[in-house]
């Protein structure tokens, strides 16, 4: 039999397929553009001084606690405190640094984690006292080549109680040449006698912004074209983890076809586009029930989830109550949403902008524990149109205790008067304080509404009393500001005498008194005394 022939039977033997090698076997992004320098860490800026300033000085700690949200770095941060500790430089000579070479052979066997005085044990597979026994037993000898002996434990908060125990006493004096480095997503759960001996850092959440320009970065390296907008939907959903958004952004690649765009990252995550949030937002403020549905239903036949729907609903009624704040706009939002929050913020009063954040986080909760979420969403919003046609609680408060006297709902929301409109001169204080936000000075409205209490109001002549601080410049900006909401003079002035309770506090009473009055009602009585477990909830304005 020559050397070309099979062996036994004769038979061909099949082929063996290659083996990929390191070259040709495919990277997920998260692995491939790991950080490995302290440079390529985004978002960790202040963690990154400080421990480039102890270990410029020499005071580096024994032992050092990462603790963050997944996918913010803890593990690579670790890693790279290995790197900066054992770097010996490209001429080996060097020291300890903040800026490790990467090419000296402790730091690229550190990098391939091949390195054998740097040791990486996973807490949730090595879990009992046994296994800290190992590294109690093994600190005891030096390094084998490096500087340090370091070991790095993920997931440490999944050590047992007697395994954090046996840890202690090698923790608080271990041998000059051992450092600990733990990463931990729950630090709540680790023993405080382990944390006071340990130095903590809390890994910051990644910025969005952030995020964005990273995630555009890496798409440029590998050379596909992504859309800004696509870039934004991923930085969204990856919540401040690097590593959920690289493992989104290359879900995204392998779905498109050479370029990724916004349509297919929603249509990927099953979420809706903004301005199908915007347009079914303006739909529930105006009240219009069937098309409402409508649109739910177009979505629901998108494939949109709706728990999706409603955290899409929610970031916007939280753009703008920010808006009305007059917090700075998150700069992943386009203009268009700016100037839909700003409008909005204008149109809304407080009362309906903290009224409709619970009813839509109730639905959310509804969507979560329903069989059928479609349903629970569809109540949801029915219940938001409802509540939108309801009164404020002072206005129900003087509907009960006027003995059934009927009050008009108030209208729905309607726009801001045009520029050059003619400004009519308000009646009472609260027309004054809408006539100012309207006029888009969102902080003096907080302030009208929240940090002061009225003593005396006349057109042209307001008198207040400050229940917070305020800032010396605050009349005269309030007297600017209602001349051109009015159209009209103003006299601001401040007194510390006499003075009614803040129009917040008036709400919170109203509210209150409009409770008891429901819960003192005969039948609501009899229906509380029959089920005592029954809480009151919500108010129906045609029950009450």
């Amino acid at each position: 039999m020559t050397d070309d022939e099979s062996p036994g039977l004769g038979l061909d033997l099949p082929e063996l397929p290659e083996r990929p090698n390191d070259e040709a076997h495919y990277r997920v992004l998260a692995r491939k553009y790991r950080p490995q320098t302290f440079a390529e860490l985004i978002g960790q800026d202040a963690m990154v001084k400080t421990l480039g300033n102890a270990i410029e000085r020499g005071r580096i700690a024994h032992a050092f606690l990462l603790t963050g949200v997944r996918g913010v770095g803890k593990t690579s941060t670790a890693r790279l405190v290995a790197k900066a500790l054992n770097c010996i430089g490209p001429d080996g000579h060097g020291g300890p640094t903040i800026e490790p070479c990467g090419v000296c052979e402790p730091c690229r066997a550190i990098a391939e984690g091949r390195h054998i005085d740097v040791i990486e044990m996973d807490a949730a597979s090595h879990t009992g006292v046994d296994d800290v026994r190992e590294i109690i037993e093994a600190v005891r000898y030096a390094s084998v080549s490096a500087r340090y002996k370091i070991y790095i434990i993920d997931e440490v908060h999944m050590l047992s109680k007697s395994a954090f125990n046996a840890l202690l006493k090698t923790l608080e004096e271990p041998p000059a040449h051992v450092k600990f480095l733990f990463a931990t997503t729950e630090v709540g759960k680790v023993p405080v006698t382990v944390l006071s001996r340990c130095q903590r850092f809390d890994l910051r959440r990644i910025p969005a912004e952030k995020l964005a320009e990273h995630f555009a970065w890496v798409a440029a390296a590998e050379n596909v074209e992504v859309e800004p907008e696509a870039l934004h939907a991923i930085a969204r959903a990856a919540e401040g983890s690097a590593r959920d958004g690289l493992s989104i952004l290359d879900q995204a690649i392998a779905h498109g076809e050479g370029k990724v765009t916004a349509e297919q990252v929603r249509d990927m995550l099953g979420q809706a586009d903004r301005g199908r949030i915007r347009r079914l937002l303006e739909t529930l403020l105006t009240g219009d029930l069937a098309a409402t549905l409508e649109q739910l239903d177009e979505a629901h036949a998108l494939g949109i989830e709706p728990g999706s729907l409603l955290r899409g609903l929610m970031e916007s009624m939280h753009a703008v109550t920010r808006a009305k704040a007059g917090a700075k706009a998150d700069m992943l939002q386009s203009a268009e949403e700016r100037e839909h929050s700003a409008e909005l913020a204008g149109r809304l009063g407080w009362g309906s902008l903290h009224r409709l954040w619970q009813l839509l986080l109730k639905g959310l909760e509804d969507v979560r524990i329903a069989p059928d979420p479609h349903e629970a969403a569809t109540m949801a919003l029915l219940r938001l149109i409802h509540a939108a046609d309801m009164p404020d609680p002072s206005a129900l408060a003087a509907m009960l205790s006027g003995g059934g006297t009927s009050v008009a709902a108030p209208a729905a929301p309607s726009a801001t008067a045009p520029p050059g409109a003619k400004a009519s001169v308000p009646t009472d204080y609260p027309s004054l304080v809408d006539a100012v936000e309207k006029q888009g000075k969102q902080l003096l409205g907080v302030q009208l509404r929240d940090h002061v209490g009225l003593v005396s109001f006349e057109p042209g002549e307001l008198v207040l009393k400050p229940l917070k601080p305020l800032g010396p410049e605050f009349p005269r900006e309030l007297a600017a500001a209602a001349k051109a909401a009015t159209g009209q003079n103003w006299q601001v002035r401040l007194t510390d005498e006499g003075g009614s309770p803040s129009l917040q506090q008036q709400e919170v009473m109203a509210e209150e008194r409009m409770r008891s009055a429901v819960l003192e009602e005969q039948n609501v009585r009899a229906l509380l005394d029959e089920f005592p477990d029954a809480t009151l909830e919500s108010i129906d304005r045609k029950e009450a």
